[in-house]
């Protein structure tokens, strides 16, 4: 992996200024807060073990004091104080993210949301919300109105809305409805500053974007206003193959099938289906699997499909079904690599996206080429008007060398690696600095508190030391 730049590295080693945590803690009564070491130790971690690069860089990092407000007022008090005492702010959703990017560098506040948790309306097509409020919590509001959240990530059930539009970059339902990043995915947040006298600025269309996916770098966002697609009943399905190729395949043709409405299409090469304990049954040793979410009305044309392609279903519950037992989300996007991990803890993953291509020469290359060592795992997403096929490879690691390698391997072929070993935003996914976010937070946050350490936009401008 690339070193760090020398002021990200510097930054890492500094400290927060000299506080009375007590004190601190006192001054902001009757906000709730947390002294604990234990609760701050766990509230300042998120899934950032499933890299071995970031296990070695962050796991001593922890914060001081958990603050938790459950309104916008309490939130203005709290970026007040933290701006009057020059004192570092990281704020926290769930915790279900996986590059460290609520793992606060200089220690400091966290400032936990999960206590602002309201569904405020749901009209039409759109819903007002609170950033703590869990992904699974709004569309139990929303889903008796028709509506749903239009996508999630395999962390739903404990995700909350704020940290997906601040981490997040798409999930189950991207293969329908593209990703964060795009635009009408965000329609609205209302953010509170860092500045001296901190303030509610609302952001709406495009300028959204000056916040979203910044790692709560430049704002810290109190309410959103998000998109809703109809809800339909959904049904799960498991389409087994002789060859991963073909599963890929027929992922691809389904992706492409218009009339068949679809929310997720998982391809998984083997031995990733043998990681799945709860689906061992439906899982024959040695086949590529495909774990699928599709409408109920349109099962006849998926096992028309599937049989077009030599695909044998193994698995199948209608939309009253899948509320027992195991969801299949779980064990798709980043929950794969959790269930791998449970029984390799030395495999760890990549984020790529294959360029759009029917035939998946590209795929099929990486998938003989890397063999065992870096095993195919593809989630279809909707991308410029065209399904294309997104991985989170498992990878058996053994150097950081090594690692690079195959990074660069597949970069010099023409895909693209949004890295998750590295905790600074513009080297994971973005790879150039956003000037729009960058110019947004020397207005928002002067005083580089929020997430320090993490844009490294801000850290050669300013030099940091």
């Amino acid at each position: 992996m690339t070193a760090p730049n020398s002021s990200q590295a510097n930054f890492t080693k500094a400290t927060t200024p000299s506080v009375n945590w007590q004190q601190f803690a006192q001054s902001l009564s009757p906000i709730e807060t947390l002294l604990d070491p234990n609760q701050i130790d766990k509230l300042s971690k998120d899934y950032y073990y499933f890299s071995p690069i970031l296990t070695e860089q962050l796991e001593n990092k922890v914060g001081d004091l958990v603050v938790r407000p459950k309104n916008e007022a309490e939130v203005l008090a709290v970026a007040k104080a933290c701006v009057e005492a020059k004192v570092p702010l990281t704020i926290r959703g769930a915790g279900t993210g996986n590059y460290g990017q609520a793992i606060p560098l200089a220690g400091g506040v966290i400032l936990d949301m999960s206590a602002m948790n309201a569904v405020k309306w749901v009209k039409p097509g759109h819903a007002c919300v609170e950033p703590g409020t869990k992904l699974a919590a709004i569309d139990r509001v929303t889903r008796p109105q028709g509506w749903e959240i239009r996508m999630t990530p395999s962390t739903y059930r404990t995700a909350t809305i704020g940290g997906f539009v601040g981490g997040g970059s798409g999930g189950i339902g991207s293969v329908m409805y593209g990703q964060l990043a795009d635009r009408g995915s965000i329609q609205a947040v209302r953010v509170v500053t860092m500045e001296d006298s901190p303030r509610v600025i609302e952001l709406r269309g495009d300028a959204v974007y000056q916040v979203s996916h910044a790692y709560g770098t430049n704002g810290i966002i109190t309410e959103l206003e998000i998109p809703l697609g109809p809800a339909y009943p959904w049904a799960e399905v498991i389409v087994t193959f002789d060859q991963f190729i073909t599963a890929a395949s027929f992922g691809q043709a389904l992706g492409d099938a218009d009339g068949i409405i679809k929310k997720l299409i998982s391809i998984h090469a083997w031995p990733i289906p043998s990681y799945f304990n709860a689906l061992t049954d439906y899982l024959p040793e040695g086949k590529a699997a495909a774990l699928l979410i599709v409408s109920e009305a349109d099962l006849e044309a998926l096992k028309a499909l599937s049989k077009e392609w030599g695909g044998a279903i193994t698995y199948e519950k209608d939309a009253k079904a899948t509320r027992k037992g195991a969801a299949i989300a779980e064990f798709t996007w980043n929950h794969t690599t959790l269930h791998a991990r449970n029984v390799d803890k030395t495999l760890t993953y990549l984020q790529t996206v294959f360029p759009y291509d029917p035939d998946l020469k590209l795929v099929q290359h990486m998938h003989e080429h890397f063999g065992d060592e870096v095993i195919m795992h593809l989630e279809y997403l909707r991308s410029q008007g065209k399904i294309v096929p997104a991985a989170l490879q498992l990878v058996r690691y053994t150097t950081p060398e090594r690692l690079a390698e195959i990074i660069h391997y597949h970069e010099q072929k023409g895909a693209f690696i949004a890295n998750p070993h590295t905790y600074v935003l513009e080297d994971g996914g973005r790879k150039t600095i956003d000037e729009n976010q960058l110019k947004f937070k020397e207005k928002v946050d002067p005083y580089g508190l929020l997430n320090p350490g993490k844009m490294r936009g801000w850290l050669e401008q300013h030099a940091i030391q």
